[in-house]
């Protein structure tokens, strides 16, 4: 996928065609929202825990590993709590930014939801892919939207979870 750049520092990730999920999801997100595919560009780290946990506390000051983090390219927040971020201009966003993922989390929590692996790990590419478009859950009105976007996106791509399982914003 030529949108799609993958780093893989933890061999683990080659289990699973981690291109393919990350492409497919990533696209898939774009369409959701009216976008070109062949507009916008991320790029995807596939780590350990041990990354994850630098990562984590380089950039977030917690000095514990997570499932998936996310750098936008630049801020596209909304204005008003609840609603879309303004639009994206291909001229100025193509670079959305970069996703990390965590194997051991990722993995972990897959497990403890009873969820297949390959769709866990689409989820968290859409999830890292709605903040890079803008979209946060710091607030109820924003992680229902956020949380709603997700779950219409997932339902649109064809690798369906073991489990319909939803926790609320423990991504």
């Amino acid at each position: 996928m030529t949108n799609v750049e993958i780093l893989l520092e933890d061999n683990r990730w080659a289990s699973i065609d981690l291109e393919e999920l990350v492409g497919n999801a990533f696209y898939q997100t774009l369409i959701e929202l009216g976008y070109s595919q062949s507009d916008y560009f991320v790029s995807v780290l596939g780590c350990s825990d041990k990354k994850m946990r630098e990562l984590n506390h380089t950039f977030r000051s917690k000095d514990t590993s997570t499932n998936v983090l996310s750098w936008p390219s630049r801020e596209r927040l909304a204005c008003v709590e609840g609603n879309h971020p303004k639009r994206l201009d291909p001229a100025l966003d193509a670079e959305l930014g970069d996703i990390a993922l965590s194997y051991e989390t990722c993995l972990e929590e897959a497990a403890q939801s009873k969820t297949n692996f390959a769709f866990y790990v689409q989820r968290l590419i859409i999830h890292g892919s709605l903040h890079l478009l803008g979209y946060d859950h710091s607030s109820d009105p924003d992680a229902t939207l956020m949380e709603d976007l997700e779950r219409q996106i997932l339902g649109n791509l064809s690798l369906k979870p073991h489990t319909q399982t939803w926790t609320k914003y423990s991504l």
